[in-house]
């Protein structure tokens, strides 16, 4: 059985860790409000705007926005791979780290990958053997959809100019503090819009009148659906980051108590044992005084 000493140096120890685990806990709870509030605002206007952008889609004879949806030969492609700047989240990082390892293996395998890095954990882990396009973790610093929408103009041109003819986006989705679901979307190109007959003919029987055509439309709103996928992508990674390590940091408190108690168990029978091994010495002693 381990000394005295030993034992109160370990709850010394285990408690001070208690202590910054229980306040990263609630740090993370407070910013997890803020961004869970920023994210689930912000769905419901992507969701419309990717609706609009297919309903419009659908009713036109040609192809709308083809620079963005020429289909290409897979030759190259960037993922775009969005983390945390920091550990202590549990398994937030390693199921991104882990995705990107079967995207690799799996669906761009034979392709020349190259990665842009949303968070350091992707950077460090992307740069050891893959071509890194650019490193971008110092979007957190200042998360808005101006920041986002430089980088969402990056890689339109990087696919309109040819240098790569896919790309992927890969990221965590905020579902509630305790689960985050990976996502794995395309960014470029645009999928081709299924052309529902009944949805065709019922919109022309409402006969809109468009201002300007829905070409012009289109080809406006295109781009500003795909910086709002970009923006939701990461606003959705930065709650799920907080969910993540709020529940980490919750467990991690609640396995120190647990350790702590069963510390101090260990050291009240440590001690008892000791003060009966010295009660009995001294009673040893004074009967051999006496005998």
């Amino acid at each position: 059985m381990a000394n005295l000493k030993e034992i109160r140096n370990r709850i010394s120890s285990v408690s001070s860790t208690m202590q910054i685990t229980s306040a990263m806990k609630m740090v993370s709870a407070a910013k997890l409000k803020k961004a869970q509030d920023a994210i689930t605002a912000m769905r419901p206007y992507s969701d419309k705007l990717t609706e609009i952008l297919q309903s419009l889609s659908a009713t036109l004879e040609g192809d709308a926005g083809s620079k963005f949806a020429e289909q290409r030969e897979v030759k190259k492609a960037l993922v775009v791979a969005i983390t945390s700047n920091r550990g202590l989240a549990g398994a937030f990082n390693s199921n991104i780290i882990k995705e990107l390892t079967r995207l690799n293996q799996e669906e761009l395998n034979g392709v020349a990958v190259s990665y842009m890095a949303i968070g350091k954990k992707a950077n460090d882990f992307v740069s050891k053997a893959s071509p890194v396009q650019s490193n971008k973790s110092d979007l957190f610093d200042n998360i808005s959809y101006d920041n986002v929408a430089v980088i969402a103009e990056e890689l339109m041109d990087l696919f309109v100019t040819g240098e790569f003819d896919k790309i992927v986006i890969v990221y965590n989705s905020f579902k509630n503090a305790a689960t985050q679901i990976v996502r794995t979307e395309d960014f470029l190109p645009l999928k081709p819009v299924a052309k529902d007959e009944e949805a065709i003919q019922e919109q022309k029987e409402l006969d809109y009148i468009f201002e300007p055509s829905k070409e012009e439309i289109i080809e406006e709103l295109i781009p500003k659906s795909l910086k709002m996928q970009l923006y939701k992508g990461v606003r959705d990674s930065w709650a799920s980051e907080h969910g993540a390590r709020m529940t980490a940091m919750h467990k991690a408190t609640d396995n120190a108590t647990e350790l702590r108690d069963q510390l101090k168990l260990t050291y009240n029978k440590a001690r008892q044992a000791a003060i009966t091994n010295e009660i009995l010495e001294i009673v040893g002693g004074a009967e051999a005084l006496n005998n």
